[in-house]
């Protein structure tokens, strides 16, 4: 009976996890692994409180979560799922930044679409997949559609731009040249600016290592692992 309710508080404070902020343990019981899965869905939230009407990630919670993953022994690797049309882009960064500073062996999986500071993010990783109808949008750093009126105000925003552009093109295949090139794309987007990726284009393009789904992130992360462990 012991064991039985021991089972039983690991399911719900697991299913807690799950429904209070998407995360979860995957234990592989033969090569003996535990995987952190982490999901980035809906918009990112910054400074300023999002409406409950909004599906969201919380930066505050991400976070520390990763910082306790880099410290616990028991877990050997993140896998970082993504659906997210972007949202505060110095949060977006900051993810970005942990993730990519982490010890541990990570993998991020696009389902649906990693837009805007979701670009990063997807990036971050050791190593990267998308399934064959995920999207990912790249565009210049806007505010909310204001307008620019002032030299410094525009000097401010090409300098958080340069700090995405460069980021994305140190953690991908892609140089921060054709990034943004790919960013000022005026020929697509009908109100904008930018270049909407699908698929297989992201990989082309030198974004997204590889088109795949949970079970090539799954098994690659498992690769990376024993890799790890054996150094």
């Amino acid at each position: 009976m012991g064991e039985e309710n021991e089972r039983q508080e690991e399911c719900n404070a697991s299913m807690d996890s799950i429904k209070e902020y998407g995360e979860v343990e995957l234990k592989d019981q033969e090569r003996e692994h535990t995987i952190q899965l982490m999901t980035i869905v809906g918009e990112i939230e910054g400074h300023d409180v999002l409406p409950n009407t909004t599906k969201a990630t919380k930066y505050e919670h991400i976070l520390p979560k990763l910082a306790q993953i880099e410290e616990d022994k028991k877990v050997d690797g993140l896998l970082l799922l993504l659906n997210t049309m972007g949202g505060d882009v110095e949060s977006g960064l900051a993810i970005a930044e942990m993730v990519a500073s982490m010890s541990k062996p990570s993998v991020s999986l696009v389902l649906g679409g990693s837009h805007s500071i979701g670009v990063p993010l997807a990036v971050s990783t050791d190593y990267s997949f998308i399934v064959p109808t995920g999207t990912m949008v790249v565009h210049p750093v806007r505010l909310n559609g204001l307008t620019i009126g002032a030299k410094q105000t525009y000097d401010y925003f090409q300098q958080i731009q340069d700090r995405i552009t460069g980021f994305v093109s140190d953690h991908s295949n892609i140089s921060k040249k054709h990034l943004e090139e790919l960013m000022l794309n005026t020929g697509m987007l009908a109100k904008d600016l930018g270049t909407v990726l699908v698929g297989a284009q992201t990989v082309k393009e030198g974004l997204i290592d590889e088109v795949g789904g949970i079970q090539q992130a799954l098994l690659k992360l498992h690769a990376l692992i024993d890799l790890n462990l054996k150094k």
